[in-house]
């Protein structure tokens, strides 16, 4: 009878323990590996699913920037209609914004810049990264996910696509930026604003 109850007690410790890691399981779930991020834009809204599976670093650091409302008000500083269209770090008097730091280079992660996936900007430093990215607007583009350093592709356009390219057929031209010597080619004409840049909210 004292081997049955202690059996007993056992078993219900164990059942206990079982019921207690699943609850921490559950508390302690991994993130979403797919967050979608909307860009509203004055020509339209993009819609970006992005990968953590592939580029943990840059997509958390991405919605860092998401939600501290960082892209507000930001312009597509750099459209090339033949390559893509570069925003996230400029007013429309192109004044770079003050970032983070630079983030590590994730473009070793089997993700290409082909048409409508989304990378991070860099300077030649492979591990220069902040909060300006591009999106791809030709397969072409896979040229940049060259061994030693690429560019680091973090998402794609799910939808939105319509927007991307009317944004690469505005008219460009040479702009000064503040400071002495400081011109800037293939800026929008009118300026292209990201009104907002929100997460997407689970349905």
């Amino acid at each position: 009878m004292l081997r049955a109850r202690t059996l007993t007690r056992v078993f219900l410790g164990i059942t206990a323990f079982v019921g207690l890691g699943a609850l921490t399981m559950t508390a302690t779930a991994a993130p979403d590996d797919k967050p979608v991020v909307i860009l509203d834009t004055t020509l339209g809204p993009i819609t970006i699913e992005l990968d953590r599976a592939k580029a943990p670093i840059t997509v958390d650091n991405f919605l860092k920037y998401v939600d501290d409302g960082f892209y507000t008000n930001l312009i597509f500083h750099r459209v090339m209609p033949d390559f893509m269209i570069q925003g996230g770090g400029m007013t429309d008097q192109l004044d770079e914004k003050p970032t983070r730091d630079p983030i590590k280079n994730e473009s070793n992660n089997g993700l290409s810049n082909t048409r409508g996936t989304i990378a991070m900007a860099r300077t030649n430093n492979p591990n220069s990264a902040t909060a300006q990215f591009f999106i791809n607007l030709f397969d072409a583009n896979s040229r940049l996910d060259h061994a030693g350093g690429g560019y680091t592709v973090f998402g794609k356009v799910t939808s939105g696509m319509d927007t991307v390219d009317a944004i690469a057929k505005v008219r460009t031209g040479f702009k000064n930026g503040p400071g002495v010597n400081n011109v800037h080619g293939d800026v929008p004409l009118k300026p292209i604003y990201i009104k907002s840049a929100k997460r997407k909210a689970k349905s």
